[in-house]
Formats: C-alpha cells, structure tokens, sequence
C-alpha cells in the first residue's frame, strides 16, 4: 500500500517532536508489507527509489518487418554480387573455363574440344575488338575535326545566304542559341532525377537479380516462405538435383563443376523445359524413379505431377519439365468443339491439352489406339472425346460395342452404322459377328486399294464414294469380350487382324479396357496399337502394355498418376513425335442436366444431312459379309481321291475361303476335333494322321440323308 510517513525523527528519548514542526514527507512505491519501524534511536527511514522501466519486447510485426528488411536487403547484395560474378565472368571467360573443366570431368572429348574452340574464338574476338579501339578513338577525333571544319564553314555561309536574300540572319542565330540553350537546360534539369533515381535502380535490378539467382538464408527463411515460388534456373535445377543424395552428382558437384545444360531452362507454355547431361555414371532414368522424382520435386518447391523428369536421346541426357506452381490445376478447358465446327479425321481429331497448355490432337488414320486405366480415371471418357471428333466428320461411319450394361455411350446410337450394348451371351455373339463383317471389308478394301493402285486410304479415295470412307470403330470394356468363354479367343483373334490389316485401309480401332493384362488382352493387339492413352494404372505390366515395351523403365509412368487426383489426365504416346506426353484430356459431360455430346451429334447429323448421302455404313455390304461355310462341304471339294495328311489341309481351306476367319486360324489338331465331332475318323497311321477322302463324303452323304428325312 502506499502510505504517506509524516513524522519526522524521534527525539533522543523516543518522543515524537512538537506539532509545531512541520512534518517530512517521504513516498515509498507499492509494496506488499509496510516496512517495519526502525527500532534504533536515530535511524532515519528512507525513501526507496522507483523501479527502473521493464524491457519492452519488440512486437510481432517488427519482427516480421526487421526480417523482411533483412531478406530484402540479403537479396539485393546476392543480386549485385550474381552482376559481379557475371561481370567478371565475361571478362575472364569463366563460363568456358568452367564448361572445359566439366567436359573433362566428364570424359567428353567432343565436348571439351567444342568448349575449348568457343573460348579460343571469343579471346581472339575480344583481342580484335581492343585491337581496334584506337582505331575507333582516331576515327571519332577525325569526325569531330571534319564537323567543327563543316560547321565553320557552314555558319558564316548561311550567315550570308540570308543577308543576301534579305532575310533576318539575327533571328536565325537567336533560334540556334536558344536551342543550344534549351538543351543544356533541359540536361541540368533531369541530371539531378538521374542522380537521384540511380540508386533505387540499382537496388531495384539488384533485388530482381538476386530472387533469380539467389536463395532466402536458412536464419532468414520462415515457414511462411514455403507458399512463395521460387524461379525455376540452372541454379534451382543444379541446387535440387544435389539434394538427391546420389553420389555421383555429389561428387562432381563438390569439385565445383557445373552441370551441361544442353538446352538451358526456358519457358515452355505453363512451366519451364531443361535438358542436363548428368555427371558420368548417373542416367536419366536414375532420376525418374518416382522416389527420385518426389525428392526433385521437393527441391524446385513442386508438387510431384508438377516435375516430369525423361530419358532424353542419351542414356544420360535428363529432359525436365517443371510445371508453374498451381498451373496444372487449369485443366484442358472447354472441348474447343462444344458450340461450332467440324472435323477432317484425316488432320486429327480434338483430344485435350499437354501440361505445357498447348492442344494435343489425336491422330486416326493408318492408326490404332489402345486405351485403359483404372476405373473411374477417364479412359471412357477420353474414348467418348475421340468418337465425338469423329462423329463431325460427315464421311465418317461410326461402330461401337460395349459389351457391358452401361450409359457412355448410348447417346452416340443414331449416330452408329452398329451398336451393340450389354453383357449377354446374345450381345457378345452379336459383336463377334460384327467383328467378322469388319474383318471381311478390311478384306474387301484391300481389294479395292490395289484395284485403284494405291497403298493406303486418302481422302480423295474416301470422298470417292467407292467403299473406302473412314471406319472409326470402339470396342469399349473390352476385356469383357476378349474374355468370354465361348466367343472370347474368336474375338481376340479377329482384333488382332483387324489391327494389323486395318489401319491402311481406312479402318480405325479403339480398344479400350481396364486391365491389359496377356490374359485380357492379346500382345499382338496391344504391339499394333501405335496410339497408347494410358490413365492411371496399378503396375508396370498394364503400363508396358499400354505405352510400349520399355515405357515404365524409361521414365513413362501412368503409375505415377495418383487415382481421383489425377483424375482425367493420361501419357500418351503415338501422338507426338515424342516418346510420350502428359495430357489433361477434354471433358464432355453426358449427364441428364448437363449433356453436352448431344448438341455436338445435333451438328453432326445436320452436316451429314446437307452432304446428301446419308449416314455413312448404313447398309450393310453384302460383299463384304462371308456367308457361313460348311466344312464337310469344302473339304469335299478341296479334296481328291487320295487321302491328305490332316495338317494340310488348312491350307488348302484356306486357299478355298481366304476370308473365312476359322479357316485362316485352324490347325491339324483342331480340324481332327472337328472331323471326329461330324463322325469323319481320322487314323494315327505313321503319325500322319491322313483323312480319307470317302470317310469325309460318307459322312457328308449321311446327314445329308438325315436332313432329307427331317424335311
């Protein structure tokens, strides 16, 4: 408490003084206990002296200040010293000496000899250039001399020109004067701006040269710094690279080598491209293992989809695309065929955008496309893309089978030559006949390629209106039929000749499925697929088998697309002339309040209505269809009198009916199944198995016999 002592010393004998004294008056601070009462005569209480004032602590928002003002202040001396270092650099000739220490490093002799021109041709460039500075400094000397002569000259000239036509010569010499004089004024009054401006310049050029080259010190970083981009450059790449904790690019590092970029990091759409020959020992595909890459990615401050590091011509050639940070979040955007348009299938057809942001067009003709991913990922819907491009095609008949209860692609019915959809018995029957009908006119266009005397279909052949117009055809859930225990191997077997014989003549097939596995999908379909769509895929086997033999080993992974996040993004190769591209493929929406295929189906049946032919595939071309063949029938006929060794004879059947499938595929030991099944015995004799031709018309006659009686 505070308290107010107004008596004074006590007297020797205790005694308080008279009242008439006047009091002393001493102020103590804020205690919790009053101070005792001095108990000695004569001593005097004190007063205690005020506390001194408490350390203030500096607030948040200073802190946070005073380290942005170091930050900012530590970037411009990294940018001024980045001048200094470049400045000296260009005199020294660094970037040679550094890149002739880096091929040797390496073992690069033809690097080393090129870097070792490049620096002997700039020192003599640069020695010529001194060479001719006197020379230049005479020149100028001599163009002042011959100006000052001209002027001399000049003046008293035009001095005397104007007096004699009786002009005013005075007011001509005041006009130059005041211009001479403007001039001098003008310069003295932007000098001192100059003066004054050239500082912040310079601390301005020095703060942008330094986030370029430079990096935020440990002591001066925050967490908050961790949402600021950081500029992607040879330095972050080399910086980031070095984090990996690979040894040999430690190792090379450490000696003060610089990394070869063959192509230096440059914008590239909505993101940065590089290509880095990798220290000796170290290849590409060391640092697209998708554990490298993740740690690549930390180090350029990326998400992992954001970094996609390839093999490049070299086994240590690395291509490195960095995505802008948040750039891939764009998406493809609006399919660029929603409200207008038509399609040539010969030039392409719309298929979505590369992360770049640059449009990806899928190629169709003399092309087959295998597509596939996990369920839910977009392979349907990057299927659905495709037959819409070409649905706008007028030329172009479209067939497509599901074999599978599902909605995505019922909307394209009336826009289809063929569509089957469901999971019956009777549907899958019905797309292996369907299959046999594409089959026999891949034959018949053959036919009519070597008539007209050309290799493949062009346009002018399909505006011919002889038979060869575009076929673009969808086997979607594929697996499904392949699989079939019935039809499955018949099916599997007609894909893989439609694949290989189709492409010239006109003939497009998509194939699409969830599981390319071997046993849900022929390696001979998947080997004749040029165009591969690969969404995000479980393993390295549907990854091969979707991108090519080798793609997962060289850095093409759809298994790195992460499911649901990923989802509509796909590596395709076939497209481009590169190995693969990463591509954010178009959506088009086929829900109840939101459909968008059917305006675009509008457009197209429209076009196909002002063409004036129809719908293209309509009819069915009876001299494309094979009619069913008996084989009891047509081994009668290939047959003579003597018998024939089982194992001949599919040849010989097939030499009868060349477009009859079954023929084409059967062997000795199925045709003696058969033979045994219509009650035709083939004897061992010799291992030969020879087939009587009158055990073949014995049981032709007999159901002949049968069929009469029945009749």
């Amino acid at each position: 408490m505070i308290e107010q002592h107004r008596s004074g010393p006590r007297a020797a004998d205790g005694a308080r003084p008279s009242a008439d004294l006047e009091p002393l008056v001493y102020e103590t601070e804020l205690v919790e206990d009053p101070p005792a009462e001095p108990s000695e005569p004569g001593h005097e209480v004190e007063a205690r002296r005020p506390a001194g004032p408490a350390l203030v602590q500096p607030s948040e928002q200073t802190m946070r200040a005073a380290r942005a003002l170091g930050v900012a202040a530590f970037t411009v001396g990294q940018g001024w010293h980045s001048w200094a270092v470049r400045g000296y650099d260009g005199w020294t000739f660094g970037v040679y000496r550094r890149q002739i220490r880096a091929a040797e490093a390496m073992g690069d002799r033809e690097a080393l000899a090129d870097w070792t021109d490049r620096k002997q041709l700039a020192v003599e460039r640069r020695h010529k250039r001194l060479m001719e500075l006197p020379l230049l400094a005479l020149g100028l000397l001599k163009m002042s001399v011959i100006g000052s002569l001209v002027l001399a000259v000049l003046v008293p000239l035009v001095a005397t020109l104007v007096w004699a036509t009786g002009g005013d010569g005075i007011a001509v010499f005041r006009w130059v004067r005041d211009t001479i004089r403007w001039l001098f004024d003008a310069v003295a009054f932007i000098w001192p701006w100059v003066v004054v401006s050239l500082p912040v310049v310079l601390v301005a050029g020095g703060w942008r040269e330094g986030r370029r080259r430079g990096s935020t010190p440990s002591w001066l970083a925050t967490s908050a710094d961790a949402d600021v981009d950081v500029a992607i450059d040879e330095t972050t790449i080399a910086k980031a690279l070095g984090a990996l904790r690979i040894s040999l690019i430690n190792a090379y590092l450490k000696q003060g080598l610089p990394l070869q970029f063959l192509v230096p990091a440059r914008k590239d759409g909505r993101g940065t491209y590089a290509e880095i020959r990798l220290p000796m020992g170290v290849p590409a595909e060391e640092i697209s293992k998708p554990e490298k890459r993740a740690g690549l990615a930390t180090g350029l401050y990326r998400a992992t989809k954001e970094v996609w590091p390839t093999t490049g011509d070299e086994a240590g050639i690395l291509k490195l695309w960095i995505a802008d940070k948040g750039a891939l979040a764009e998406g493809a955007g609006a399919h660029p065929l929603l409200t207008a348009g038509l399609v040539d299938v010969f030039k392409g057809v719309p298929f979505g955008k590369t992360l770049r942001g640059d449009p990806m067009v899928a190629p169709l003709m003399e092309r087959n496309t295998i597509t596939g991913g996990m369920p839910g990922q977009g392979k349907s819907s990057g299927a659905r893309v495709i037959m819409a491009g070409a649905a706008l095609d007028p030329t172009a008949e479209l067939r497509i089978w599901v074999p599978d209860a599902n909605f995505d692609f019922e909307v394209f019915r009336r826009r289809c030559s063929r569509y089957v959809m469901g999971a019956e018995d009777e549907k899958i029957e019905q797309i292996r006949d369907d299959l046999l009908e594409l089959y026999a006119e891949v034959q018949a266009r053959g036919e009519l390629l070597i008539e007209h005397e050309e290799p493949a279909v062009t346009r002018k052949l399909a505006d011919a209106g002889i038979g060869l117009h575009p076929l673009v055809c969808l086997l979607e859930e594929a697996h499904i039929a392949i699989t079939h225990k019935e039809h499955g191997e018949e099916i599997s077997q007609l894909l893989i000749d439609i694949v290989r014989l189709g492409r010239k003549r006109g003939i497009h097939l998509i194939v699409s499925t969830q599981a390319p596995t071997k046993d849900s999908m022929p390696r001979d379909v998947t080997r004749n697929c040029s165009n591969g769509v690969a969404f995000a895929v479980g393993d390295h086997v549907a990854n091969d088998a979707l991108l090519g033999a080798g793609a997962y080993r060289g850095g093409h992974r759809a298994t790195e697309l992460i499911p649901g996040v990923d989802r509509g993004t796909a590596i395709v190769k076939g497209f481009t002339g590169e190995r693969s591209d990463v591509v954010q493929v178009y959506f088009l929406s086929i829900s109840k309040g939101n459909d968008q295929v059917t305006p675009i189906l509008d457009r197209a049946m429209s076009a196909i209505e002002k063409r004036g032919t129809g719908l293209p595939g309509r009819h069915r071309s009876v001299r494309a269809v094979e009619p069913p063949r008996d084989l009891l029938d047509d081994l009668d006929e290939v047959m003579g009198d003597e018998p024939i060794p089982v194992a001949d004879l599919p040849a010989l059947l097939a030499r009868l009916a060349p477009r009859w499938l079954p023929y084409r595929s059967l062997t000795g030991k199925a045709l003696r199944e058969q033979l045994a099944d219509a009650g035709v015995r083939v004897p061992s004799t010799g291992n030969r198995w020879p087939v009587s031709p009158e055990a073949v018309r014995e049981a032709l006659a007999e159901r002949r016999a049968v069929e009469e009686e029945g009749s």
